[in-house]
């Protein structure tokens, strides 16, 4: 599992207290934590808690969200990869869901959907949702694929579908090169609902409208270079 965190010294404790709390049978979790040149007390409370982590990856500067999973994949070992944010937008409880697929199907990657069915989701911006089911479209489109959600923070992948020298972008635009190349790859693939609880701009939310043009760019240039 890959934490990628940027000044989240208000919830990267909790996170990673419930994150340690998940219990699943069959499913050992490796937590890699990868701090992004994080300005606030972010490190020093993960340092205060080593246990709730398997492994701290640092930078001394902040390269972007893409950079920091990029130094994460280089060290992870496991057989799937999942990302979960470092905020609270996303609930650990729905890994059970996310695996269910790999356990029952041999799935090799599961994308979480905010869209479809989920039990809770907060009420957010317009034009964030609007910009995604785009973006959503144009991937499928351009990919033969159903995703109702491509931009959602839960993505689990098998590994060895990717290898991280792959990846060369380091921004928000990378998690549309990565699905690019995995859905590529993969044989099975599944979507399930998740519960959201986005964060306004006040409470720390990163993302701008202005980076949907770098995503949609990333989309079709991966599909110019099969």
């Amino acid at each position: 599992m890959i934490v990628p965190a940027y000044n989240e010294e208000a919830t990267i404790i909790e996170i990673l207290e419930r994150v340690n709390r998940q219990n699943i049978e069959g499913v050992a979790l490796d937590v890699i934590v990868s701090d992004d040149g994080s300005r606030d007390r972010t490190v020093e409370l993960l340092e205060a808690r080593p246990e709730l982590f398997s492994r701290l990856v640092r930078s001394q500067r902040n390269g972007g969200k893409g950079a920091a999973v990029t130094r994460a994949l280089q060290v992870a070992s496991g057989d799937y990869v999942l990302f979960q944010d470092a905020d609270l937008e996303y609930d650990p409880a729905d890994y059970k869901r996310l695996l269910r697929p790999v356990v029952e199907h041999s799935a090799d990657v599961v994308m979480g959907s905010r869209l479809t069915g989920a039990e809770i989701s907060r009420v957010h911006y317009y034009w964030h949702r609007a910009g995604n089911r785009w973006l959503t479209w144009f991937f499928n489109v351009l990919n033969n694929t159903t995703f109702t959600d491509i931009y959602s923070g839960y993505l689990l992948y098998r590994r060895s579908l990717l290898a991280c020298d792959e990846l060369k972008s380091a921004g928000w635009e990378q998690q549309a090169e990565l699905l690019s190349i995995i859905v590529r790859r993969a044989k099975v693939i599944y979507e399930v609902p998740i519960n959201y609880h986005g964060r306004t701009y006040g409470e720390g939310k990163k993302i701008r409208g202005s980076d949907a043009l770098l995503v949609l760019g990333m989309i079709a240039r991966m599909r110019l270079r099969r």
